[in-house]
This record gives structure tokens, C-alpha cells and sequence, in this order.
């Protein structure tokens, strides 16, 4: 009974909204979950999955560094172009936000289980979803394998997200929207300006891949 007076609840402040249910349930999995466990997800989320991601980049850098080869360039190319895509992507999403002003969850619902405090800009979308979205699919654009894993971070980087609070899924479904649509329509300009550049690094005695 207490379940389903607590689901009557839920839906009421939803007001049969999906987002707002789906918000509510996954962020019910913090509530019920041990203190240690939230304080892993929230460090998780806040900083381990973009930390996870650059190592990712890294990682496959050194695999492009060792193999060499004709690709090598178009590839590095890539991977250079995967977190200036994250950082076009933030900057796009600067006039969304403050075009949709859409409050933080928290701020419009009642009973959630906030891991972060003192998030007080806009929610629309989600900075951490773009970033690690547009750099999972920079990453694809160089190395299918590696593009996969960081494609799986990203993901399970949104569901964190919404875990602590912090985002409704729309929030984090706009920022991969974002993300991705940066990292592949400038994508062709992007490897037709580095990949030269790319190619002059390559060649340099004293630089080569460094």
C-alpha cells in the first residue's frame, strides 16, 4: 500500500508527465541505494566518466602512434577534433540554455534525491551529456572499437545524471542530440582543416607524434 500511495504521489507531481515519471524512477534508485553508493555515482558522475573518456582519447592515440602508417594522420586528425568538438558543442549549447531557461528538477520537484548541491543554471541541456557525447563520437570517427566504449560511457554517463538529480531526461537526451550533431556535421570541415596539419606534424623531425 505504501508503494502505490508513494506512486500516486509521484504521478501527481508528475502530472503524467513521462519525463518527469522517468526522472523519478531512475532517481528512486539513489534513495534506496547505501550512502557509499551515491557517493560513488556522484563522483562518478561529476568527473570520473569525462576523466574516463580523455583516457580513452589518450589510450587510442598511443594505439595510432605505434601502428603508424599511411591513416595514422586522418586518424590523430580525429582524435584532436574530438574535444574541440566537445567544446564547440558547450558553446552552441550557451544560447540554448538561455533561450529554453528551463529550472534544474530539483527546483520544480519535490522528494528527489539530489547528490550535488548548488547546481542553480539552467537545465536545458545538459553540459555533461554534450561533452562526453560529442568526444565518444569524435572517438568513433577515428576508431570504431574505441568509439563503442566511449559510445557505452556516454550513455551510461546521461543515466548518472539523471540518478543524482541533477537533469530530466530530456536534458540529457538534448545534450547527446547536441553533441552528436556537432561532432558529425563539422566533422568533414574539421579533418579537411587538421588532417593537413596533421600530416605536418608527421613529417616534423622534432615534433612527429610526439
Amino acid at each position: 500500500m505504501a508503494g502505490l500511495a508513494a506512486h500516486a504521489a509521484i504521478a501527481a507531481e508528475s502530472g503524467s508527465n513521462p519525463d518527469v515519471e522517468l526522472l523519478y524512477d531512475i532517481n528512486g534508485l539513489a534513495k534506496d541505494a547505501p550512502h557509499w553508493l551515491d557517493r560513488v555515482m556522484e563522483f562518478v558522475g561529476e568527473y570520473g566518466l569525462l576523466f574516463a573518456m580523455v583516457l580513452l582519447i589518450l589510450w587510442c592515440w598511443w594505439g595510432v602512434r605505434k601502428r603508424g602508417g599511411e591513416d595514422a594522420a586522418p586518424s590523430v586528425a580525429a582524435l584532436v577534433w574530438a574535444p574541440l568538438a566537445a567544446g564547440i558543442a558547450v558553446l552552441v549549447n550557451v544560447p540554448i540554455r538561455g533561450f529554453v531557461e528551463r529550472p534544474r528538477p530539483f527546483l520544480d520537484h519535490e522528494g528527489l534525491e539530489v547528490l550535488v548541491s548548488g547546481k542553480t543554471d539552467y537545465s536545458f541541456v545538459s553540459d555533461h551529456a554534450t561533452l562526453i557525447m560529442a568526444m565518444a563520437v569524435g572517438l568513433f570517427v577515428a576508431n570504431r572499437k574505441f568509439g563503442m566504449v566511449g559510445l557505452v560511457i556516454g550513455l551510461l554517463g546521461g543515466f548518472i545524471r539523471v540518478y543524482m538529480g541533477v537533469h530530466y531526461p530530456t536534458d540529457v537526451i538534448g545534450g547527446f542530440a547536441l553533441g552528436t550533431a556537432v561532432a558529425l556535421l563539422l566533422s568533414p570541415l574539421a579533418m579537411a582543416l587538421l588532417t593537413p596539419l596533421m600530416r605536418a606534424v608527421e613529417r616534423s623531425p622534432r615534433v612527429g607524434w610526439v
